[in-house]
């Protein structure tokens, strides 16, 4: 009966202090005179997530974070000069993207999952080409590849995605599908998630710092570095996961490049915008572990 007891104490101190994405605490890595804000949860082989245009350490979406945190130990972070980081945004992707790399070797961490959404996803393409000894899987969400695409993105988000503050009714617009009415409430419940734990003066809000991002973008798509074509010869696995209606990277972009991607696997979510892991978290996760688990370097 003691030892029961005990047990079940001890089982009940464990979930009271287990880390979830509300009430993880925010660390700092430093690194060349700067700091990087990161947050951890879960157990298991670590996965780093690499956030969007705009994005910080609060705006991804706490229940996607806690059911990847049930397999894998969760790392977000926030790029240098965004965020509750230091320093100044780099214009250079390739140079964004070492803040993954600085990240890891800080954690000593020796192989990696990487999940990168929109910016992010650029981001994650350039570090799974940059670093493939560290990354295992890449997983790349709401983005697009390297390189000149067909389909740009549309008006509808540079008349949301500007603005110094968004409202419910932009998140609609941005990351889900206004014309589906489940996608909507999806959008509702995700924003009251996120709302719970969002620091709303994190978030970049200046031009000067939005022509930071887009620079890097511009570079990317011009694609001096032939980002693109390395894909086409990488060996790690890439999982690519999107809506239907994108109106920042549209899906399609990713078909013309179909028998030339080798390790690349494409799933398209219906009635979803640019978020399908904020409409379907649960379901996300069950794609990315089953993924990683079935998908071998």
């Amino acid at each position: 009966m003691i030892y029961a007891i005990s047990a079940f104490l001890t089982l009940l101190v464990t979930t009271v202090n287990a880390q979830t994405a509300l009430n993880s605490k925010t660390e700092f890595a430093e690194i060349r005179g700067k700091k990087i804000a990161y947050r951890i949860i879960g157990k298991g082989k670590p996965i780093i997530l690499v956030n969007r245009f705009r994005g910080t350490l609060d705006t991804w979406d706490p229940l996607f974070l806690d059911k990847l945190a049930q397999n894998y130990k969760v790392i977000t972070f926030d790029y240098t000069g965004i965020g509750y980081s230091t320093g100044t945004l780099p214009i250079d992707v390739i140079d964004v993207a070492t803040d993954v790399k600085d990240l890891a070797d800080y954690l000593k961490l020796k192989s990696i999952y990487l999940l990168g959404w929109s910016y992010g996803g650029t981001i994650a393409q350039v570090a799974t080409i940059q670093y493939p000894q560290l990354i295992s899987h890449s997983i790349l969400i709401g983005t697009g590849p390297p390189g000149k695409n067909d389909m740009p993105l549309e008006k509808a988000f540079l008349e949301r995605a500007l603005k110094p503050i968004n409202d419910e009714d932009d998140e609609i617009v941005l990351f889900f599908e206004p014309n589906s009415a489940e996608s909507i409430k999806a959008s509702k419940l995700s924003h009251d998630r996120i709302a719970k734990r969002l620091d709303v003066s994190k978030i970049p809000s200046t031009q000067a710092v939005f022509d930071l991002y887009f620079k890097g973008g511009a570079d990317f798509r011009e694609d001096k570095a032939n980002f693109r074509e390395q894909l086409k010869t990488t060996k790690i696995p890439i999982l690519v996961i999107s809506g239907d209606h994108d109106i920042s990277f549209a899906v399609e972009n990713w078909f013309v490049l179909n028998r030339q991607l080798p390790t690349a696997q494409i799933i398209v979510y219906p009635q979803t915008g640019h978020a399908p892991q904020h409409q379907y978290p649960e379901l996300t996760v069950n794609y990315i572990t089953n993924f990683i688990t079935q998908i071998s370097k």
